[in-house]
């Protein structure tokens, strides 16, 4: 006997899901700073009144979208008036509410789909990837940032990420330069495999790199995270992933990969399709010129197969070798800098200025030192612009 439609709906409803490795961390997290993990209690507080109230999925999807897009506002508004270059309230109040939706019934019988489509459009709201706008002027350029999330929390549960201050001070601002402007939108990626191999870069740059009638919307596109020593401008990414399992996403998922079995990552479901290794159009020896308070190294370091690193003067000297590891490394990264430059590719616009930016690292939570970063940061972009043609 076949089941009853009852049967079939109450199967298909979502019970309370459990909570992410990511949210998993939020005790820990209040107990260790709980003014960073109370910045937001008011609004995670007001969401879960809200969603308990919810009486459909479209109003629930639109609900978790207003709720991520006031604590992106917020985070923005909050980091500025506070002056204390800590992107953190932001990343643990963004889990806050994940987590409220996830584990929270609303005020309807939920099925897994619209559950997944409300986290879904708090994700990206609170990410800022809803409020790009660079506004009707047309003669100002537009430059288009993004940034990390912290990461490696299980080794520095206080971690902060430099890109991601980087994106919320530099959100809307405006750099004015030889009788010219320049504005700056930015977006924040979270650090797991899964949301990079479900087309998130792809989904948020496309529009923009595409433009209308074969031009952009953009006019130079620049991914930042955190890095090593000084600033790397990272010449040519590489395909594959190759972190090894002690180097997990956010959600402590390894890669799959390792540097003696080096991987490509996923797009629609495959392998991502591509060279193995492409190269940056950043203005590079524009922003080489600023060398203060950090060192900028343009740089060309990668890793072949088996195992061998080399500098490589062009992009022809790659041809013919697998990629172990871009000049980005075998993360992130240099994940999203081979996206974002692949895109370029796909779309045919070689001439769009596309590139990574690796900032110096911080342990744990250093404003003194974000403060310099972020500042060296803004006179990179500042260089980079102005080198671009006129709209």
């Amino acid at each position: 006997m076949s089941p009853s439609l009852p049967l079939l709906l109450a199967a298909a409803l979502a019970l309370p899901a459990r909570a992410t490795v990511e949210e998993e961390r939020l005790p820990r997290a209040a107990a260790a700073m709980p003014a960073v993990i109370d910045a937001f209690a008011g609004l995670v507080g007001d969401f879960g009144h809200d969603w308990s109230k919810a009486r459909d999925a479209r109003e629930a999807q639109a609900l978790a979208r207003e709720y991520g897009r006031r604590l992106w506002l917020g985070a923005k508004a909050g980091i500025r008036q506070r002056g204390d270059f800590d992107d953190r309230p932001l990343y643990w109040g963004r889990l806050a509410l994940t987590r409220t939706l996830r584990e929270q019934p609303p005020g309807f019988p939920i099925f897994a789909a619209d559950r997944a489509a409300a986290l879904d459009a708090l994700e990206q709201a609170s990410r800022g990837m809803d409020e790009v706008d660079f506004g009707a002027d047309r003669k100002t350029l537009r430059i288009l940032v993004t940034g990390f999330d912290p990461f490696l929390l299980d080794r520095n549960l206080d971690q902060s990420n430099p890109s991601g201050v980087n994106a919320l001070l530099l959100d809307g601002e405006e750099i004015e330069f030889d009788g010219r402007r320049a504005r700056i939108e930015t977006a924040m990626f979270p650090v797991r495999y899964a949301d990079f191999d479900a087309g998130m870069v792809e989904r948020l740059l496309s529009p923009w790199m595409r433009g209308k009638n074969g031009k952009p919307q953009v006019d130079l596109v620049a991914t930042v995270s955190m890095g090593r020593t000084g600033f790397d401008l990272e010449r040519f990414p590489g395909r594959r992933r190759s972190t090894e399992a002690r180097v997990p996403d956010n959600l402590n998922v390894p890669s799959g990969a390792s540097r003696d079995d080096p991987r490509p990552p996923l797009l629609d479901g495959r392998p991502i399709d591509g060279p193995e290794f492409v190269e940056f159009s950043l203005p590079a020896a524009a922003m080489l010129a600023v060398q203060a308070p950090y060192r900028v190294n343009d740089n060309r370091q990668v890793t072949v197969v088996p195992d061998t690193q080399l500098s490589a003067d062009s992009l022809a000297a790659l041809r013919g070798k697998i990629a172990v590891e871009g000049s980005g490394g075998g993360y992130l990264s240099n994940e999203i800098s081979y996206r974002s430059v692949r895109l370029r590719d796909a779309l045919g616009v070689a001439r769009l200025p596309v590139g990574h930016i690796h900032t110096p690292a911080i342990k744990a939570f250093e404003p003194d030192k974000t403060a310099r970063i972020v500042d060296q940061l803004r006179a990179l972009l500042g260089a980079a612009a102005a080198t671009l043609p006129q709209r």
